[in-house]
């Protein structure tokens, strides 16, 4: 039996997601309500974790957010907790705009154990350099722990106030010192996002439901529009990312696609190790 290791091995996954199970029940609903996928990849982080390891994923994020004031903090504590019996994971934390002490919040949730911030523009409705969660962004630059927000207009925000490269440049431009990453390659504005990460030293992409082969199905999105030119240049600002277990086909078609493109060893160990290590801050 043959034990060479994929492009894909090792490989660090900076975008999946752990719940409360009533609280990933309640995601789960409404995300098929609004887009018809259904979900059975398991939620427990043993469950999850089994995936992962099974494809050469030696550590992964779970980014948490909230819809509504008055939740962040316990979510925050039951994420680093969930971190305490795991070699692998690595917990963000995140805040809502309307919560009260919004940097002690963070503070608390990083003295915890939580390795950066995520923020769901849409559902937080907050803009990414919202002026109340400013005192959430400082905090995280004194902690020199990286940002991931959900702030592009997939799959269902084309119209939503909060998400867009207008207001993702703001952050860009006005926070030069925090690394973010805008999710999903920045889809649906793929062109203005690369250029970012392009132009930008602290902006990052990850590939999440973008660059996956149901990509087209799910989101209505070509990740052919990438061409291989693009993701070698960029290589250093472009990470792997799943939405485990969230996503309504098997994990191995978030990384099929990018397999098949026959990209150099080193445009793999940037995509699936490297950049994310950079982007986390990790020491490997």
């Amino acid at each position: 039996m043959s034990t060479e290791r994929t492009p894909f091995e090792p490989a660090i996954d900076p975008h999946t997601h752990q719940f409360p199970e009533r609280l990933m029940d309640a995601i789960r609903g409404s995300l098929t309500e609004e887009t018809g996928w259904e979900f059975d990849h398991p939620v427990t982080r043993a469950g999850i974790e089994e995936i992962l390891a099974a494809a050469g994923v030696e550590r992964y994020v779970a980014l948490p957010y909230v819809h509504e004031a008055g939740m962040a903090a316990d979510l925050n504590t039951w994420l680093c907790k969930q971190a305490t019996g795991s070699e692998r994971l690595l917990p963000f934390a995140t805040v809502h705009p309307e919560d009260e002490n919004t940097k002690q919040i963070v503070r608390d949730a990083f003295e915890s154990g939580a390795r950066g911030l995520k923020f769901h523009c849409p559902v937080q409705e907050c803009a990414p350099a919202d002026p109340r969660i400013e005192p959430a962004l400082s905090v995280a630059a004194e902690y020199n722990a990286p940002i991931t927000y959900h702030g592009g207009t997939a799959p269902m925000f084309e119209d939503n106030p909060y998400v867009g490269a207008d207001l993702f440049e703001e952050l860009l431009d006005s926070y030069p010192e925090i690394r973010v990453c805008c999710a999903h390659m920045g889809t649906y504005e793929t062109d203005r996002f690369i250029e970012f990460a392009r132009e930008y030293d602290n902006a990052y992409l990850d590939t999440t439901f973008a660059m996956s082969t149901r990509a087209e199905e799910t989101m209505s999105f070509e990740p052919a529009s990438i061409p291989d030119e693009r993701l070698i240049e960029l290589s250093e600002s472009i990470m792997y990312g799943s939405d485990l277990p969230n996503i309504p086909y098997p994990y191995r078609e978030e990384r099929a696609g990018l397999l098949a493109r026959d990209l150099e060893k080193e445009t793999y160990r940037d995509l699936f190790y490297r950049t994310a290590a950079e982007y986390l801050g990790l020491d490997e």
